[in-house]
Formats: structure tokens, C-alpha cells, sequence
């Protein structure tokens, strides 16, 4: 899961440093002056490509939503985890700390 999650927040990263790029030039407005283009439609510009490089960044939006949401969740299931584990180890430590008490008194009467 951890590593799922790693390469979810490598791809979001990336998609953010595309995005910045992108951020230059008016979206959709054309090939850019870098030499790549964004494919034919983004590439004739006008009103097809506004809503294109519209349609691209609320994809993306919502990959990082979801991304964003699946690290919240993971989060939460280590923290309940780890809750777990530390009463389950003071339960243990009350026990023997008991234990010793008890064999510490037999000890004494005999």
C-alpha cells in the first residue's frame, strides 16, 4: 500500500510540474513556443482547445483529489493501527508489571 501510494504522490508531483508548464502560455490558445504541442486540437487553438486544456486540468484536479483522499485514508488506518498496538503493549506491560508484583510477594513469605 505504502509503495502504491508513493507512486501516486510521484505521479500527482508530475502532474503538477506539468501544469506550472503549462501555465505559461494561455491554455489551449495554440502550439506553444517551446516546439512541442499539445495535439491537433490544442494545437489549432480557439474554442476547441480552451475546452480541451479546460477538460485536461479538471482531470487533473480530480487525480489529485483522489490521490489526496487515498493519503488521507492510509493516514487514518496507520494511526488507528499504531492506537492499537500501544494498547495492546500498555495491556501487556499492566500484566507483567502484575506478575512481578505477585512473585515479588510470594518471594517475601517464603
Amino acid at each position: 500500500m505504502a509503495l502504491r501510494l508513493y507512486g501516486l504522490q510521484s505521479l500527482s508531483r508530475n502532474f503538477c510540474l506539468i501544469g506550472c508548464r503549462m501555465m505559461g502560455n494561455d491554455l489551449g490558445g495554440g502550439a506553444g513556443k517551446g516546439g512541442g504541442t499539445g495535439g491537433t486540437i490544442r494545437e489549432a487553438g480557439g474554442t476547441f482547445g480552451k475546452i480541451e486544456a479546460a477538460r485536461e486540468e479538471e482531470y487533473i484536479r480530480r487525480l489529485n483529489a483522489q490521490q489526496l483522499k487515498a493519503l488521507k485514508e492510509h493516514l487514518d488506518e496507520e494511526v488507528h493501527h499504531h492506537e492499537r498496538i500501544i494498547k495492546e503493549h500498555q495491556e501487556a506491560i499492566k500484566r507483567h508489571k502484575q506478575k512481578i508484583s505477585e512473585l515479588a510477594g510470594k518471594s517475601d513469605t517464603d
